[in-house]
């Protein structure tokens, strides 16, 4: 659809009116007050000389205000991005100054960040605050403004016929630094219909007035559907999730709290009447199905009568725990390999008592699997291509030409996103999916797919999470090593988890060396800290075990 995506969500607005759009523990906000509230945001932005085109950082945690936040600065023609609040002040300029970012959205529990950083950024001048939890402890960064006040004090933006604007959305991936994948409203509305519409089984639209007629079916008829996305805003899978959901006159509920929780997700699932689950992968899917098991053990099982679909984008998800998660109910898995700049490219859909298989997927119409040479792959050859899908011709890097001309490719006259992830095409036309090309290791000459490592090591019943990374090796180049994360009371010795690997994969794969640590460092949405890893895995650099060695 070409028109600017905050015309099509006020086309829905329209419709549900006093619908719930948003819920967030206590708080709720209907359609009609996100749209007011937006319009007042708006209003408040534009005076202060934000416009079309102009950027406008969002760093909160997620809630009601991120949404408005969003549907505000769409609403002028203007340009939000996304901000991770675990950065700090040099990761925070980097992005910042990047983006280009004039104004920004903060959650105030990033005070002493922001008032480190904003004097530094000539063009960031207008902080808009919102309040945080801390009881009036921290202090506001000078000049920055109330976001209470900011929506109290303006009036509403009055609605205006807008050209399609641009979307931006930074993604930090497993390593090096954040990248602005920027594209058009066409291509947002592309990229979000799936969830919504695709979830519950209709057509996505192609012009305003059929969005309206079937957003009022919708209404009347059904089906009502209600997210409950456990991801960050800040990332793609739960940005994308709620504005597919709303798309699709649906409501959005969050989590209060601002780390994950299962047992929450879990509870409100039943509280809020929830029809989709959003998550990313084992990370997030693993201690959900902890707090199933645990809840039906003590004889307290939670309600997931009204689950329809948990989705999962973008990080493996075991066969093992889809099986646990779907012993709790009669869900459909939904587990999708895409990335911020493009796809979908594959798909899985795991239905209760059907055997499952860890990273074997669907391709999508339209993607393909292709070598270097961009040839497709011959199914059933063995050999590894890249995941490549359509792309359009205005998606790119923010300020990075040689990324993207590296990135998108033209194969046979058709412009491709090929962002790097590995696959090969077994004789079935089963997609079996490798992981990212950067996460190759080239050991002696042999290549090692770390995420295939990981899997079993998943596997094995003392291993809550892991890693898999090359380290430097004098001899070999690289050398596997492995930093897994166990809470059992004994945890996994080295030569216990070298032995179970070397039972199901070639001898070249096993990790050479492992670190056993209590937790691992992830993102909020689940994303692996490598560079941490790698630095955990160096024998300088080793971390002891819980057990008190170094494993």
């Amino acid at each position: 659809m070409r028109e600017s995506f905050a015309t099509v969500l006020e086309t829905v607005v329209d419709v549900m009116g006093d619908r719930a759009a948003v819920v967030h523990g206590s708080h709720s906000v209907t359609f009609a007050e996100l749209d007011e509230r937006a319009s007042r945001l708006a209003g408040y932005l534009a005076a202060r000389g934000v416009g079309r085109e102009s950027r406008v950082a969002i760093a909160l945690y997620n809630g009601a205000e991120y949404v408005e936040s969003v549907f505000a600065v769409l609403k002028l023609g203007g340009v939000p991005l996304n901000v991770n609040y675990r950065y700090r002040e040099a990761e925070l300029t980097h992005l910042l100054t990047d983006a280009g970012a004039e104004a920004l959205v903060f959650d105030a529990a990033l005070d002493e960040r922001i008032a480190t950083v904003a004097p530094a950024l000539p063009k960031l001048g207008t902080l808009i605050r919102v309040a945080g939890s801390d009881g009036g402890i921290s202090t506001a960064p000078a000049g920055a403004v109330p976001y209470a006040d900011a929506i109290a004090d303006t009036g509403p933006l009055p609605r205006t016929d807008r050209e399609s604007g641009h979307w931006l959305m930074y993604t930090g991936g497993t390593t090096g630094a954040p990248k602005g994948v920027l594209t058009t409203h066409n291509w947002l509305f592309n990229a979000v219909s799936p969830n919504g519409y695709g979830l519950i089984g209709v057509d996505k639209p192609t012009s305003l007035a059929e969005l309206a007629e079937l957003t009022r079916r919708l209404r009347d008829e059904g089906p009502r559907m209600v997210t409950l996305p456990a991801p960050p805003l800040m990332h793609s899978t739960g940005m994308y999730c709620s504005l597919g959901t709303l798309l699709a006159g649906g409501t959005v509920g969050y989590l209060t709290s601002r780390s994950y929780v299962a047992d929450e997700l879990a509870r409100l699932i039943g509280e809020y009447g929830a029809t989709v689950v959003a998550l990313v992968g084992d990370v997030f899917a693993r201690p959900l199905a902890d707090a199933l098991d645990a809840a039906a053990d003590r004889g307290e099982p939670y309600d997931l009568s009204t689950l329809e679909w948990i989705v999962s984008v973008g990080v493996t998800w075991s066969a093992d725990v889809k099986e646990r998660l779907l012993r709790h109910g009669d869900f459909i898995c939904r587990d999708v390999v895409a990335a911020s700049e493009g796809g979908p490219f594959a798909i899985s859909l795991t239905r209760r008592g059907e055997n499952t298989v860890t990273s074997r997927f669907e391709l999508i119409p339209g993607a393909r699997v292709i070598t270097p040479e961009g040839r497709d792959v011959v199914p059933g050859s063995g050999e590894v291509g890249v995941l490549a899908a359509p792309a359009d011709e205005e998606i790119g890097y923010q300020g990075d030409p040689d990324k993207t001309a590296q990135t998108f490719r033209y194969i046979d006259g058709q412009r491709y996103c090929a962002p790097g992830d590995l696959a090969t095409i077994e004789a079935d036309g089963a997609l079996v999916f490798k992981g990212r090309d950067s996460r190759v290791i080239n050991t002696g000459g042999e290549k090692v797919f770390a995420e295939e490592v990981e899997q079993v090591l998943l596997r094995h019943p003392k291993v809550d999470d892991a890693y898999v990374v090359g380290v430097r090796d004098e001899r070999w180049g690289s050398r596997v090593a492995a930093v897994v994360a166990s809470s059992d009371p004994e945890p996994p010795t080295e030569r216990e988890l070298r032995d179970f690997v070397d039972t199901q994969l070639a001898g070249y794969k096993c990790p050479r060396s492992v670190v056993v640590v209590p937790e691992l460092r992830r993102s909020p949405a689940g994303k692996a800290d490598l560079r941490w890893a790698q630095q955990i895995a160096t024998p300088s650099q080793a971390t002891p075990s819980p057990s008190g060695g170094e494993a």
